[in-house]
């Protein structure tokens, strides 16, 4: 008589639900932070959330909003996408992710600041910039999903012109000029533009260097962006650190 094979579910090694990092890092939440604050995670849960201040920023895993500005939980309404791009006002019927978020922090939560916050060494803005210098090499393709998103960055090229630096300095620049074309999207919703106009909403550009941990903010009157809390960041490497 043959041999019965086991059951493909028997056979099969049990997948864990969630990565062992998460798990880990869950637990250290627990018996850490949740305990500390489980007062606020307990009133949040029961009030709602109300931020006051909105952040665009980038889905690259080094950059995270709350651990840049040592945020706690309910502070910051936090959007990420591909290189912290803001789409133009385009209402159709179409699916607008990035729109949505930015209608819902400022009619449903009503938030008094949005924050674009760009970042250096960004992947999209690098394979924008060598798509445009080198459209042989054609790393976005404008069907696919990364290629249609990063061609919101045209226009800051277009303004900002061709690169007569080498490329890691023209990628820097262009992550620059696309906060300052991002803000003027903003800008092209109307809530957003009213909102502005009668004092209710600001709007701020800011870059953070991920190596030196320097934040620079945009200075719209001037177009220069500037240091923000030199002092703080100057003592933090005055300290040896080994």
């Amino acid at each position: 008589m043959p041999e019965q094979l086991p059951h493909l579910a028997d056979a099969a090694p049990a997948r864990p639900l969630l990565p062992d990092r998460l798990v880990s890092g869950y637990e250290a939440f627990l018996g850490g932070r949740f305990a500390r604050e489980q007062d606020r995670f307990h009133q949040l849960a029961e009030t709602g959330q109300s931020p006051r201040i909105m952040l665009i920023g980038c889905c690259d895993s080094r950059v995270s909003p709350e651990v840049i500005f040592d945020a706690g939980p309910g502070e910051i309404f936090v959007l990420r996408n591909v290189a912290n791009l803001v789409p133009p006002y385009a209402p159709n019927d179409d699916l607008h992710g990035a729109s949505a978020a930015l209608e819902y922090a400022v009619l449903g939560l009503h938030v008094a600041h949005i924050v674009l916050l760009g970042h250096a060494s960004c992947g999209g803005v690098r394979a924008y910039a060598e798509n445009d210098l080198d459209p042989d090499q054609k790393p976005l393709s404008s069907g696919d999903f990364i290629g249609k998103w990063m061609s919101l960055i045209g226009p800051a090229a277009a303004k900002i012109g061709p690169a007569s630096e080498p490329l890691d300095a023209y990628v820097e620049r262009l992550a620059l000029a696309s906060i300052v074309q991002g803000l003027a999207n903003l800008r092209s919703f109307p809530a957003v533009a009213t909102l502005e106009r009668l004092g209710g909403l600001s709007l701020h550009g800011a870059y953070f260097s991920i190596a030196e941990g320097k934040l620079l903010a945009l200075d719209e009157a001037t177009g220069e962006f500037q240091a923000v809390s030199a002092k703080a960041h100057a003592d933090a490497f005055s300290e040896p650190r080994f």
